[in-house]
């Protein structure tokens, strides 16, 4: 069972004092994995979170709109008007001026960038050119966003890389090949290319993410009981 083995890595790693990083993709909010991902950060498995603008918007829509690109998660059905909803989500990090400060004055409760900010997980969202928005919290500096992931890469002692091509690919580039590497992905060129751009030393998983990432939370809860 691929999904144990994955939450057992986890929870060795972490048992050891290692460091966890994630890089992690709008998908992750797409397909529903959301809830258990704040999980993880919440639980302390997650030391940092590397994304780029889509993730932290699809996040933040799903938390306090209840869809991502307008679509109800939780059944897949379209939002009256939905489509709106995206912008939404923008303005009001907007409105608050930033991720924390969203958090800081209620109007953001829960989901993966509540939990970053409420349980002190360093964040750093790299800007792309097709980016909405982008939040203010997104570094747009190609160069700049590229440092703060080293920096935050440091000393990792294993990176989940979740249905992000671009982001993956950036990360494993900066990676040395000691790191143990996970990569889930649908996919299968997504797995195929990080290999081929240096980072052999992954393990992909040819996963939807909607039920992978359950799956690994639902593991990691056994084993911590």
């Amino acid at each position: 069972h691929i999904a144990r083995k994955v939450a057992e890595d986890i929870y060795k790693t972490k048992k050891q004092g290692g460091k966890i990083i994630l890089v992690g993709g709008p998908a992750i909010v797409h397909t529903g994995a959301a809830d258990a991902v704040a999980q993880l950060i919440r639980s302390g498995y997650i030391n940092a979170l590397l994304a780029g603008n889509a993730l932290a918007v699809h996040d933040i829509e799903y938390s306090t709109l209840g869809t991502s690109l307008g679509m109800n998660v939780h059944d897949g059905t379209l939002a009256i008007r939905g489509h709106r909803n995206h912008m939404q989500a923008i303005n009001s990090v907007f409105k608050a001026g930033s991720i924390e400060n969203m958090v800081k004055n209620g109007k953001l409760t829960k989901g993966i960038m509540y939990e970053c900010v409420k349980n002190k997980v360093p964040f750093v969202l790299a800007g792309s050119l097709r980016d909405d928005g982008p939040l203010p919290d997104v570094i747009t500096d190609v160069s700049i966003a590229q440092q703060k992931y080293k920096e935050v890469l440091k000393g990792a002692s294993m990176v989940i890389m979740v249905s992000t091509m671009l982001h993956s690919i950036a990360t494993g580039n900066m990676l040395p090949a000691d790191v143990k590497v996970i990569v889930v992905d649908i996919n299968q060129p997504t797995v195929t290319k990080l290999m081929d751009r240096g980072t052999w030393q992954a393990l992909g998983i040819v996963s939807d993410v909607g039920a992978f990432l359950p799956m690994v939370a639902h593991e990691i809860k056994k084993l911590a009981k």
